[in-house]
């Protein structure tokens, strides 16, 4: 007999109902996180990934694609995999930096976001202003200064080799697992630029981030 969850298609159907012999397996709960870069997002989030599926698969199952794109097409690959997924997805995670994009676009991907959103499938703007290396740096300390992204790779292997963790450089395999024991503080000082931001849109929020409402949501999984 097949171990695999029933479709969420199936779930109504005469055959798929409880018979006195047989109870219904729960579905679990499908995340979707698609990210711009195709390294460092993902290698950051395979980890949590790999962590979560292993030991709560029953529970919560996570896919990671890092497609290469950005803002507004980055939205449609992820709503394209939504659709071609059997299982669905409960919860669709868009994760971009703003960079130098249009504000048009990185404002318009979020509002997409909350337009495309069902109480079957929650589609969420996972931006960072201006890149994920923000998050990043939050692991150390409530940062506030809108600088140029570039200056960000200096001031995080700064904070590693304090740490004896080495040099900073994007694509780094170990970085969740380096950054994971001062996540609390991350989060903390996340919400604190998201308070100082309120209002504002996604492009005129620098610094910010909205990585932390991901890690939130996973957290439970994350002990």
């Amino acid at each position: 007999m097949s171990l695999k969850p029933p479709k969420k298609s199936d779930m109504n159907k005469g055959w798929m109902k409880k018979r006195p012999d047989r109870a219904i397996r729960l579905q679990p709960e499908y995340h979707l996180i698609v990210t711009e870069g195709i390294s460092t997002e993902p290698n950051y989030f395979e980890a949590i990934k790999d962590l979560i599926n292993t030991q709560y698969r029953d529970r919560i199952q996570l896919d990671i694609r890092g497609e290469g794109d950005n803002t507004i097409s980055l939205f449609e690959k992820a709503r394209k995999l939504v659709v071609d997924n059997p299982n669905g997805y409960k919860h669709v995670w868009v994760v971009y930096d703003t960079d130098d994009f249009p504000a048009a676009h990185i404002n318009r991907t979020a509002e997409l976001c909350r337009q495309s959103t069902t109480d079957e499938t929650q589609y969420h703007a996972v931006w960072s202003n201006q890149c994920i290396e923000l998050w990043f740096l939050l692991h150390f300390g409530y940062f506030h200064s809108d600088i140029h992204r570039k200056e960000y790779c200096p001031k995080l292997t700064a904070y590693l080799k304090s740490i004896g963790k080495g040099e900073y450089a994007k694509g780094r395999k170990d970085i969740y697992y380096v950054l994971r024991p001062y996540i609390d503080s991350a989060i903390k000082y996340a919400k604190k630029l998201d308070t100082i931001n309120k209002g504002r849109l996604p492009a005129d929020s620098a610094p910010g981030t909205k990585v932390y409402e991901l890690i939130e949501k996973l957290r439970p999984y994350l002990s």
